[in-house]
C-alpha cells in the first residue's frame, strides 16, 4: 500500500497565512459544523460550500480554493459569518480569495470578475450603483450590448430605472474610501 503525503510547501502556508492577515481570521478556528452551509442562499449554486472552501484552506489546497466557482457566486451576505459558533469571518476570506484570484488570473466565470468590476466602478464614480450604467457597462464588456434591452425599456418607461444615475450626500467620502483601499494595496485589480 502505498502512502500519501499531504504536507504542503512553505508557500503554501505562507499563502494561507496571507489569507488570514488579509480577511481578519483565522482558517484553523472552523471546526466544520456546517452551520455555515446551511444558511448559505447561494450554496446550491456552489462548487464548493462555504464549509468546504474552508476546509480546502485548512488541507492547504490553496489552487482549488482560489479556482473555485463558489468565491465568484458568493453575494457576501455575511449570513455564513453571523452563523458561525467560531466567530469566522467566512464573507472576508471569500473577499480575500477573490482578490487573489484576481492577481493570480485564476478567474473562472470572466462575467462574474466583470460585473463585480464594473460593479465597484460605478459606486466608486457615484457613490452608488446605477442600475442602467451597470446593464451597458456589463453588456459592453461581455459583448452583449443590446442583451438586456428589451428588459430595459419597459423598466424605463415605468420609471424603474433612470438613464442618468442619481446623486447622494457624501460622494466624495466614497471616492475617499476607494482612494484608501488602493493605498493600503486592495481593491479590484
Amino acid at each position: 500500500m502505498e502512502r500519501v503525503l499531504v504536507s504542503p510547501g512553505k508557500a503554501k502556508k505562507q499563502f494561507i497565512k496571507e489569507i488570514e492577515r488579509e480577511s481578519g481570521t483565522e482558517v484553523s478556528l472552523c471546526y466544520q459544523c456546517g452551520k455555515c452551509a446551511a444558511g448559505c442562499p447561494a450554496a446550491f449554486a456552489m462548487d464548493y460550500t462555504p464549509r468546504q472552501v474552508i476546509r480546502l484552506l485548512q488541507l492547504e489546497m490553496v489552487d482549488e480554493a482560489v479556482k473555485a466557482e463558489s468565491i465568484w457566486i458568493c453575494a457576501t451576505c455575511d449570513t455564513c459569518t453571523t452563523r458561525c459558533p467560531r466567530g469566522v469571518d467566512i464573507a472576508s476570506l471569500m473577499d480575500a480569495l477573490r482578490r487573489e484570484a484576481l492577481k493570480r488570473g485564476e478567474v473562472t466565470d470572466h462575467k462574474v470578475a466583470t460585473f463585480n468590476k464594473a460593479f465597484l466602478k460605478l459606486v466608486e464614480r457615484f457613490g452608488r450603483v446605477h442600475e442602467v450604467g451597470l446593464m451597458m457597462e456589463f453588456n459592453l464588456k461581455t459583448g452583449q450590448l443590446f442583451k438586456d434591452v428589451e428588459l430595459g425599456l419597459p423598466m424605463f418607461t415605468r420609471g424603474k430605472v433612470h438613464l442618468l444615475p442619481g446623486t447622494i450626500k457624501g460622494r466624495e467620502q466614497v471616492k475617499q474610501i476607494f482612494k484608501r483601499v488602493e493605498q493600503m494595496g486592495g481593491g479590484p485589480s
